[in-house]
């Protein structure tokens, strides 16, 4: 019996009979069996034609409104006709209820991903849902398991980043005396940066032979399809990408390029400070004062806001002559890297990089020109985020998010 209600419930293989409202304003739905396959003998599939009499459970069910709903089930007991069955009779069962089963498959599911991709807590997840914690927790290994066994999707561009999870475990050797690294407290994330992949994997440590462990446990013809891989500028990872994906273009991420030059200007300001003033930052001081504006771009402050880091860092003498070179020098390497997703030309391109690598030469401060050597040692990968403008953005999301159900998930031993 097909009609407006059973429509609206959405639940194949039964049928709505009719609705009544409790006094507590709980709402008690009758159903009924609406599938002919659910006369079907669960031991040996023969159709059965006799009943032996009515049976009536009440399966729960994901929430509708604001005010619980509570489902009967009236069904019916079969004889089994087949002689050389074992199984002389059943109840009806469809595959959203199975024989046996309390919660609706639709439920189970949903509390699966509620903890999987909603980043609820289990204990929450059977709060909202009223279900008990272990159901639940079940529930969430079997939508884990979907994810974890499914294979890789083809990506183009690899994010590749470290993130920090939980304390660093050491063990002695009863033997030789010596303590062991047992649990190291970085991790490394591969991360679909270009796709929508998210999360493809994630190992222990972030050394070399971490990361070539993980790749090897990947098929080849999924690797020979990455083009790029996004990286923070670490070496340590450049070098596994050498050897792991030798035809792979690492491009490094532009926000740690900038993130260099920040902690640049922030190191000349506490030094220069320190050689002239004798002692640490004071909040009277002119660098003390401009020292959030000289982190934030060139455009994003107004006419009124530049004057009050420029004014009066230039009437300071060494200290702000010295600050405002090296805040230049940081302001050149923004604009070389703002020539990314431009189409720009080598030349222009070429122009902008002979522009900061000049000026920091010519600065004449040591953090400055440090900064110039490290742009100019990793330019290959520098120039590769002009051409392609790939950044690594997905992976540091992804580390937020890890932290986040890592908080949400203590307690967790293994699924």
């Amino acid at each position: 019996m097909v009609n407006d209600t059973t429509l609206l419930l959405g639940l194949d293989g039964v049928s709505v009979v009719r609705v009544e409202s409790l006094a507590d304003g709980t709402r008690r739905v009758h159903l009924t069996t609406a599938d002919e396959a659910a006369r079907a003998c669960p031991s040996c599939g023969v159709i059965a034609s006799r009943v032996k009499g009515p049976a009536v459970t009440r399966p729960c069910d994901i929430p509708y409104g604001e005010r619980r709903l509570e489902f009967f089930w009236h069904k019916r007991r079969w004889w089994c006709r087949e002689p050389e069955c074992p199984r002389k009779s059943f109840t009806e069962s469809i595959a959203q209820i199975p024989a046996g089963a309390r919660i609706t498959a639709r439920l189970r599911q949903a509390a699966g991903r509620r903890v999987r991709d909603a980043g609820s807590t289990v204990i929450q997840a059977a709060r909202d849902l009223h279900l008990s914690w272990p159901t639940v927790m079940r529930a969430f290994r079997i939508s884990a398991r979907e994810v974890v066994d499914a294979p890789l999707p083809k990506v183009t561009v690899l994010g590749i980043d470290e993130t920090r999870r939980g304390k660093t475990k050491w063990e002695q050797d009863p033997e030789s005396g010596k303590w062991h690294l047992t649990r190291d407290r970085w991790h490394t994330g591969f991360v679909d940066a270009l796709g929508h992949g998210g999360l493809l994997g994630q190992v222990e440590g972030r050394a070399v032979a971490d990361v070539l462990a993980w790749l090897s446990t990947t098929p080849l013809t999924w690797r020979k399809n990455i083009r790029h891989v996004a990286i923070d500028m670490s070496a340590t990872y450049r070098a596994a990408i050498r050897t792991g994906l030798p035809d792979a273009i690492v491009v490094v991420d532009h926000f740690h390029v900038v993130q260099l030059a920040n902690k640049m200007l922030s190191m000349v300001r506490r030094r220069t400070t320190a050689e002239v003033r004798g002692r640490r930052g004071r909040a009277s001081d002119p660098e003390w004062k401009a020292r959030r504006r000289l982190l934030r771009n060139r455009e994003d402050l107004t006419d009124e806001q530049f004057a009050k880091m420029w004014n009066p860092l230039l009437a300071e003498g060494k200290i702000g002559r010295v600050l405002l070179t090296a805040w230049i020098a940081k302001e050149s390497l923004r604009n070389l890297l703002a020539l990314a997703r431009t189409g720009a030309d080598r030349h222009r391109i070429g122009h902008a990089r002979w522009k900061f690598l000049t000026w920091c030469a010519d600065a004449d401060i040591p953090e400055v020109r440090q900064l110039a050597v490290t742009v100019d040692r990793w330019w290959t990968e520098i120039s590769a985020l002009i051409d392609t403008g790939h950044s690594n953005a997905k992976s540091e999301g992804i580390n937020r998010v890890i932290k986040l159900v890592a908080r949400a998930a203590f307690g967790f031993l293994a699924f």
